[in-house]
């Protein structure tokens, strides 16, 4: 009965949409009509989360007779693991898109957010209609309170590389970032239809866009986290196309971002803050596309059924006509050109926005290059980390080292020798450490450009903070303590962008990797460290069984110990890995077990890896994360003030 509450919940929040989009787009500036579009979208909100929580409760009750749960849960599993799996599989996770949808839709619904009425009842107006078009797809092709009979008496079980607390957070996180993509596509639609996207409409436009790239940071950061300890293979991120299928929106929300705020400065750029919404909800959907399609073999994707990816093709096919053909007729007319020079934060805000758009593009090319070969009967070829590496690398490089530039040029007209005498020190700190670096990496010249840019990034966003504190009487602390949040959302985000660097090419550039044979009592030496088998034994969990390996890690007069396990779920027909994991101040110890090696009775295989600064990387994504947080808070204060 929960199953057919749930499934009724969904149907009727399709109707409402179905009317949220009529409505608003009808309203004109009529304000009964988009009083009632609201409404209808609070009501779809609403039956969308009952129908999400009917979804949850046939999962903690083990209902096995609804064919979503039979295969994407146990008996034994633990309870969160329960409600995770209730949006771990493709049909769960299509209704999450929609409640999210929905749920933007309702607050999109009730906050104006100083818009006019027109633009404002068309916007909840078009974001009906995507809830609608993804409602549509939910009920028709993956219904997740279908019933399935016989009811099997244990089920299937989840994937157990998904029976993990950051993949319980990892995708509810990025669906955040994703669909809130599309409440600024609604809002460009409204504009174009509209005719007007003014200096009110960005300042509208910009919370919405922050909600999207501060969950796409944190919900990629996750994932990655994820993959680090979860996988086994010692790295963080593999240009997977599931992964860039997320990260190339977030390349658009960034460049959106920065694009916004020109608009609602200096009411410039709107048309391409326009293209920027359409396009980043667009790259949304393709990600959509790649994971649920079947084009893609990943342990990231969800579905395997080519009609269930040609609909999505058709909803992004809709979405993308309707949203060019508009602008390509009515954003000519948008054009409110204001004068800034070559030299000012609005150039900066430029290119930055340009450098962030071609590195999607490149993204973009290489993660659809390969599924376009084979599909005209090419073959499989690969792309792989060589090249994403040798074009996304130079051009963010690029971009950050134009980055701490921006914060210290003024707007309209700039002063570029006064910015660079600023950043000297930066300057400074950025050389010493690509010439002290060329000693330590052996003359390798790309990781020590990399570590001056990550240097150079942090450095910049300190003079910056520095350079606000020195305004004005009174001591610093105290003056540091008050600057506007504005100032420290961006401050911290720039900051981050460059602690991740950091990370990311110092585990790239300098990692250590071996594998050896260990029987208990043995040890090898490994980047500094004496390590020894201590034991390997059996050991239960709540429902697996595992092959737990114990260690002892010397270092100087330091002793640590740390355990690695191979587990084996009864549902699964692979054992998995969780490796072990010994933080210090030069980076990880990882060490992941293998098998017993064949006629070598006790022996076991282990993979040893030393991957230098890499919490970093999580660190640096975590402080970019909250910068888009203060950010929020910054702008919801400035709100509210008279």
């Amino acid at each position: 009965m929960i199953a057919e509450i749930g499934a009724f919940s969904v149907a009727l929040a399709l109707a409402l949409s179905l009317a949220q989009a009529l409505l608003g787009l009808g309203a004109g500036a009529s304000p009964p009509r988009a009083a009632a579009a609201s409404a209808c979208a609070q009501a779809a909100a609403l039956l969308c989360l009952m129908g999400f929580a009917c979804l949850i409760a046939v999962f903690v009750v083990s209902d096995f007779s609804v064919s979503t749960v039979a295969s994407n849960s146990h008996i034994d599993k633990p309870l969160l693991y329960k409600i995770a799996g209730a949006w771990g599989n493709h049909e769960g996770s299509m209704l999450l898109w929609c409640l999210v949808s929905a749920v933007f839709g309702a607050v999109l619904g009730t906050l104006r957010g100083g818009q006019a009425m027109g633009p404002w009842s068309k916007a909840v107006g078009v974001q009906g209609a995507v809830t609608a078009g993804a409602l549509i797809y939910t009920l028709f092709l993956s219904n997740p309170f279908a019933r399935l009979d016989p009811a099997p008496m244990q089920g299937s079980g989840l994937n157990p590389l998904l029976q993990d607390p950051a993949l319980a957070a990892h995708p509810p996180m990025l669906y955040l970032g994703y669909v809130g993509l599309s409440v600024p596509f609604s809002m460009a639609i409204a504009a174009l239809i509209e005719g007007r996207a003014d200096q009110a409409w960005a300042r509208a436009l910009r919370p919405w866009t922050l909600i999207a790239w501060t969950c796409l940071t944190l919900g990629i950061g996750l994932g990655a986290y994820w993959a680090y300890y979860e996988l086994g293979w010692g790295g963080w991120w593999f240009w997977d196309p599931v992964e860039n299928a997320s990260f190339m929106p977030w390349l658009a929300a960034a460049a959106l971002i920065h694009s916004a705020i020109v608009t609602e400065r200096r009411g410039s750029l709107a048309s391409w803050t326009i293209l920027l919404a359409i396009l980043g909800f667009g790259l949304a959907l393709l990600g959509t596309f790649l994971v649920r399609s079947g084009v893609l073999t990943s342990v990231h994707a969800f579905a395997v059924d080519p009609s269930r990816g040609i609909a999505v093709l058709v909803l992004l096919a809709i979405a993308m006509g309707v949203g060019f053909t508009l602008y390509a007729i009515r954003a000519p007319k948008l054009a409110q050109p204001r004068g800034f020079a070559a030299i000012s934060r609005e150039s900066m805000l430029v290119l930055n926005n340009f450098g962030l758009a071609v590195a999607a593009g490149v993204v973009l090319i290489g993660t659809l290059y390969p599924l376009l070969v084979e599909a005209l009967g090419g073959g499989l070829i690969s792309v792989g980390p060589p090249f994403f590496n040798a074009t996304v690398a130079p051009l963010l490089g690029l971009l950050f080292v134009l980055l701490p530039l921006g914060p210290m040029l003024t707007w309209r007209v700039g002063d570029l020798r006064q910015a660079l005498k600023r950043m000297i020190p930066a300057a400074a700190l950025a050389a010493l450490t690509f010439i002290g670096s060329l000693v330590l990496a052996d003359w390798r010249v790309a990781p020590a450009i990399g570590l001056a840019v990550g240097v150079w990034l942090i450095a910049g966003g300190l003079i910056y903070l520095w350079m606000r504190v020195r305004r004005g009487e009174g001591r610093a602390l105290a003056k540091l303590a008050v600057l506007p949040l504005a100032v420290w959302s961006m401050s911290l985000a720039h900051i981050g962008a460059g602690v991740l660097t950091l990370g990311a090419i110092a585990e790239t550039a300098f990692r250590e990797e071996r594998g050896v044979a260990l029987a208990p009592g043995e040890s090898v030496e490994f980047a500094g460290r004496r390590m020894t088998l201590l034991e390997v034994g059996d050991a239960e969990g709540p429902n697996y069984s595992a092959t737990r390996a114990r260690l002892r890690v010397e270092r100087g007069g330091d002793v640590d110990t740390l355990a690695t396990e191979r587990r084996f779920y009864p549902t699964a027909p692979a054992p998995t890995t969780e490796v072990g994991i010994l933080s210090a101040w030069d980076g990880d110890i990882y060490v992941a077990l293998g098998e017993a090696v064949r006629d070598r009775p006790g022996v076991w295989a282990l993979r040893l890896y030393h991957n230098p600064l890499v919490q970093l990387i999580f660190l640096g994504a975590t402080m970019m994360g909250a910068g888009g947080l203060l950010s929020l808070i910054a702008l919801q204060r400035r709100r509210r003030a008279p």
